[in-house]
């Protein structure tokens, strides 16, 4: 089983996978725990790249697409994929639905090239996605609190606006992958509110996967 989450920056995704995490440990279940873009030692090394601040040397949009999908073709390789024939249960911060969002919504880059990377480098996509939504300036706020603003999240809020608003157009797509989380609640709320929507125990009542 393999599941994502998704959302703008400060959502509260991170808090939301342990909650399921600890869930389905505490069911005795064996789960993989990663992120993207990153999961590997060499992804991890990308991700950096990617986040980091460079005054000296903006990065091209393409650039930023092309090294987020090295990051990842790495992690279905070496993680992702060799859990799930495991039969492990999978849970990535991120995955391809942020590609789309980040750098076609929000970056304004042509869906025909994110097409052609997710046909030729991306074999399985997650069964289910947890798309944690709330207003911008709540996330933004959230994020300052944590410290120091990362590559990304020291984006205009025009941008993240694309963003979220490329997150509902893949919600309204894909409605039955893709699972809206109302972020303004509590993190308990939020995890109730997951369960309803989709009861992960529907998928592991009987131990099958």
């Amino acid at each position: 089983m393999f599941i994502s989450f998704e959302g703008t920056e400060g959502v509260g995704k991170t808090t939301l996978i342990r909650k399921i995490h600890q869930h389905f440990e505490e069911q005795g279940k064996q789960v993989v725990l990663t992120r993207e873009p990153g999961g590997t030692p060499l992804a991890e090394q990308i991700r950096s790249m990617l986040l980091a601040v460079n005054h000296d040397e903006n990065m091209s949009h393409d650039t930023e697409l092309l090294l987020i999908y090295a990051a990842r073709a790495q992690h279905l390789q070496q993680v992702i994929l060799p859990a799930l024939e495991s039969n492990k249960i999978v849970l990535s911060d991120r995955f391809t639905d942020a590609s789309f969002a980040y750098q076609c919504s929000g970056r304004g880059l042509s869906q025909d090239k994110l097409q052609l990377l997710n046909q030729n480098f991306v074999s399985r996509m997650p069964e289910v996605t947890f798309w944690l939504d709330a207003p911008i300036e709540l996330g933004m706020n959230r994020a300052r609190e944590r410290g120091a603003l990362d590559r990304f999240e020291q984006e205009k809020l025009s941008f993240f606006t694309k963003v979220r608003e490329g997150y509902e157009t893949l919600w309204k797509a894909e409605p039955e992958r893709i699972k809206r989380l109302d972020a303004t609640q509590s993190p308990d709320q939020v995890f109730e509110q997951a369960l309803q929507d989709y009861p992960l125990s529907y998928f592991f009542g009987s131990g099958e996967k």
